[in-house]
């Protein structure tokens, strides 16, 4: 909740900050600033880049100030690392009470530095002064009963802590410190662990980068870095190539025929809100655990989008483009070649970049069975260790070829469809 409140102010003071400098700046005299009206129209809006930096930015501070990352010199509060101690008060089977002090090492175990077990005077009378050790982000039970003397006998129980009374089930805040007592009344010491995230939780990106470089420099499993990325890009082209042939001319006839809608339209509507992990099972069963169920779960996961782009594009058409160019004498074939076609691109551009987003999303399930190569395979594989780097690694390069992937075909619809939204 607090990144989330953090990242809206920096959503805020950069949108009005950009809007300031913006205003200061001479308009620019181009085809946007020449229209009356821009609030509504597609065309006149085009990505702010100055948004698009601060955004990565923002995100890239987010996270580093988050996990104590060196890239930044601020950073949220850490978890405490260093000694702290507290005074507690027993009392023995004889009703007596005495005080003893406690002195906790807290040290961070991902730096390799473990210090030595203090050496303490135990001081006198029946409670003697002890020592503990924890690790940051974790809790410890500190057994003084055991340290004591007569801590075993019954009737002993530690009764205060600094001065404050302490019972089982309740627990205490000194500094730096929470102390809970159990049930059977011994203490456990938890640290302060401040805001940042433990580093099995999301590594700082200093780990991410670090562990990109080694796999590499040294492959994984046996394989290249290209050699992952690029089977799962070749499973991914071949699946949505396959969803494309199939779904567009089934689109087509669903749009231009009434009995292809009536037959196809039930299966279509059926399996398209069913996930493609759901699939998975079947797809074992069926084609096997090779490359060809990976593909075919791909397949159906482009099908049933570019099926319905394609429905969606026909069904877009202007009916006033359909009558101009039968009043002028054309064919069926002219009318589905130079009216239907071109203008049901735009549908089935955005239905591809959809699916496409939809496939790269699956291949990590796909993946999953049996896989012996492919960025989903070092997901799942990472995972299973804790190698939280090396999943968001893999997650990072999913994603940036992703977005690569829609670059390249926004420019390819921005060429083949210049008439988009005109």
């Amino acid at each position: 909740m607090t990144i989330l409140i953090i990242y809206i102010l920096i959503f805020i003071a950069a949108f009005y900050l950009v809007k300031i400098v913006s205003s200061m700046r001479a308009v620019k005299d181009d085809f946007t600033s020449l229209k009356t009206v821009t609030f509504g129209d597609e065309s006149a809006v085009s990505p702010n880049r100055a948004a698009s930096i601060i955004s990565v930015i923002a995100i890239f501070a987010i996270w580093a100030a988050f996990t104590g990352s060196k890239y930044i010199p601020v950073h949220v509060p850490g978890p405490f690392i260093g000694e702290l101690s507290f005074e507690y008060t027993a009392i023995n089977a004889l009703g007596q009470t005495d005080d003893a002090e406690v002195t906790v090492t807290v040290y961070d175990v991902q730096s390799g530095d473990i210090p030595d077990k203090l050496e303490v005077d135990p001081g006198s009378g029946f409670a003697l002064n002890d020592t503990a050790q924890i690790i940051t982000y974790r809790s410890g039970l500190v057994k003084v009963q055991k340290n004591d003397v007569g801590g075993k006998e019954k009737g002993y129980k530690v009764i205060a802590i600094n001065g404050q009374e302490i019972s089982p089930s309740t627990e205490l805040f000194i500094d730096n410190a929470r102390i809970y007592m159990t049930a059977k009344g011994t203490l456990s010491v938890k640290p302060e662990q401040g805001w940042q995230m433990q580093p099995v939780w999301l590594p700082a990106p200093e780990a991410v980068g670090s562990r990109l470089l080694k796999v590499y420099n040294e492959g994984f499993k046996n394989f290249t870095l290209f050699e992952h990325l690029g089977w799962s890009l070749l499973r991914v082209v071949v699946g949505f190539v396959a969803g494309a042939i199939v779904g567009i001319p089934l689109g087509y006839a669903m749009g231009l025929s009434g009995w292809f809608r009536g037959w196809f339209d039930p299966i279509v509507e059926f399996m398209r809100p069913v996930p493609p992990l759901a699939l998975i099972p079947l797809v074992i069963i069926w084609f096997g655990i090779g490359e060809q169920g990976k593909i075919i779960l791909l397949f159906l996961a482009s099908l049933w989008i570019m099926t319905i782009s394609a429905r969606a594009g026909v069904s877009g058409v202007k009916i006033s483009k359909i009558h101009a160019a039968y009043s002028l004498g054309a064919s069926k074939w002219q009318i589905m070649r130079l009216v239907i076609v071109p203008n049901s691109l735009p549908e089935i551009f955005t239905g591809a970049r959809v699916s496409m987003g939809v496939c790269w999303g699956t291949v990590v399930a796909a993946e999953l069975v049996a896989a012996q190569k492919g960025a989903g395979m070092m997901i799942i594989n990472a995972s299973k260790f804790q190698m939280t780097d090396l999943v968001i690694m893999g997650i990072v390069l999913i994603g940036v070829i992703g977005y690569a992937i829609d670059i390249l075909m926004r420019i390819s619809e921005n060429y083949l469809v210049p008439w988009k939204g005109k």
